[in-house]
């Protein structure tokens, strides 16, 4: 079957859970340094970025998200599993909805409409315009950017709340941005344009917090148009829990319509 709007929009949902894996709880500490040094090179800002990476075995959250086209809205809570480079686990309420994403595939179903999908990150990659795979999502959900910033060189200048990179080399159909908070250097936001193609895939981190020790987003929103579709999504996080036991219970039911890609 062809991916109908209903169902696009059901991704896109999800795109926001994959892409805003994170911590909140009101007991956790805000930081909000903004002192900034324009003395720092962009060199020692990477490597502090890196430094600041989040480690942990598992982790678990409620998480409360919201969407917009434009056209329609909707809420949804859903739970988040994660065993970190392994797999990522999310099921809305009653199971009605429920996605397992490994680094080899991504699959969900939908018993609403009776639907699946079961394949290669291309699925992903169409809903947002931008090649990904599963180390880029888990990136994303974490605060951290996108691609290895070590693998590039960049020019750093100051604005007034963070570090912004620029890579050294321009590209004509792919551009990219990096902004970096200064006290804590996550990202304050990434950004992936495709100027040629009008898609623009924008994440911002608005604040992060600190709990047992690791620093993670605390509130998020995304935006992504492609030509002149505007999608909008905001995630609000709960409950959040370090290295538990879980487990990813997920089966297809028997008789769903498969969704194939065009």
């Amino acid at each position: 079957m062809m991916v109908k709007k209903g169902t696009l929009r059901i991704g896109w949902v999800f795109i926001g859970l994959l892409l805003f894996l994170a911590s909140s709880c009101k007991s956790a500490k805000i930081i909000s340094d903004r002192t900034l040094d324009a003395n720092l090179t962009a060199k020692t800002i990477i490597k502090n970025h890196y430094r600041n990476s989040v480690n942990f075995k598992t982790l678990t959250s409620k998480l409360r998200i919201e969407y917009s086209d434009g056209a329609s809205s909707q809420s949804v809570g859903v739970s988040l599993r994660m065993e970190k480079d392994k797999t990522i686990w999310l099921s809305a309420p009653l199971g009605v909805v429920k996605a397992l994403i490994t680094p080899d595939r991504v699959s969900f179903y939908n018993k609403l409409e009776n639907n699946y999908f079961d394949g290669s990150f291309e699925y992903l990659s169409q809903l947002l315009g931008t090649e990904l795979d599963f180390t880029k999502v888990q990136n994303l959900l974490l605060g951290e950017a996108l691609f290895d910033l070590r693998d590039d060189r960049y020019d750093v200048s100051v604005n007034t709340t963070s570090y912004e990179l620029k890579p050294r080399t321009s590209y004509e159909l792919f551009k990219t941005l990096f902004q970096i908070e200064p006290g804590t250097f996550k990202l304050a936001s990434q950004q992936i344009s495709q100027p040629l193609k009008k898609r623009l895939l924008e994440v911002r981190y608005k604040d992060y917090q600190e709990k047992n020790n690791k620093l993670m987003p605390n509130n998020v929103g995304i935006v992504a148009i492609d030509n002149d579709q505007r999608n909008v999504i905001d995630i609000e996080f709960r409950n959040v829990e370090f290295n538990a036991k879980i487990s990813f219970p997920f089966k297809i039911p028997i008789g769903y319509d498969k969704i194939v890609l065009n």
